[in-house]
């Protein structure tokens, strides 16, 4: 299954970049064995500024025709790190070909790309930076793939 990561904005050289190429990597080795990834990442921006209506068409198009979408959202679903390794897992196992998560800019998610999507999934109830975000995604990617291959990377 093919990860996607589409997010608005772009990741400039540094520390959040670095972690994130780090833990997509790690996610790539781990998960290759398990038929998950590779991960890419999708930028988009809208240079226009229309705001979040603009970010969603552009994100539309960013993401592969028939990919399950989950976005991260606040308002999404609270997991604890074995639980989305399952639903990982699960996804993958039902014959997904695509899988694409989906980060706004610093106004959120559309509400009508929001509603669309097949899951949505929330880092906790405080508002994270987005290009923070990315690197947690990347994190916890890299942590699934791990959980599911039996390796020691988790520890509850």
């Amino acid at each position: 299954m093919r990860v996607q990561i589409c997010a608005v904005g772009r990741l400039r050289k540094g520390p959040e970049r670095e972690l994130y190429d780090d833990y997509l990597t790690r996610f790539d080795r781990t998960g290759r064995a398990l038929a998950l990834g590779p991960a890419q990442l999708i930028e988009v921006d809208d240079k226009k500024g229309g705001g979040m209506a603009a970010e969603a068409m552009l994100l539309r198009r960013a993401i592969p025709d028939g990919a399950l979408v989950c976005t991260l959202d606040e308002r999404g679903k609270l997991m604890s790190s074995p639980d989305f390794a399952a639903q990982l897992g699960t996804w993958r196992d039902q014959g997904r070909q695509d899988l694409t998560f989906v980060i706004g800019g610093a106004d959120g998610i559309d509400p009508d790309l929001r509603g669309r999507a097949d899951a949505s999934l929330s880092f906790g109830k405080m508002v994270w930076p987005h290009m923070l975000v990315r690197v947690m995604l990347a994190e916890q990617l890299y942590r699934a793939a791990s959980i599911l291959a039996g390796g020691p990377y988790h520890r509850a």
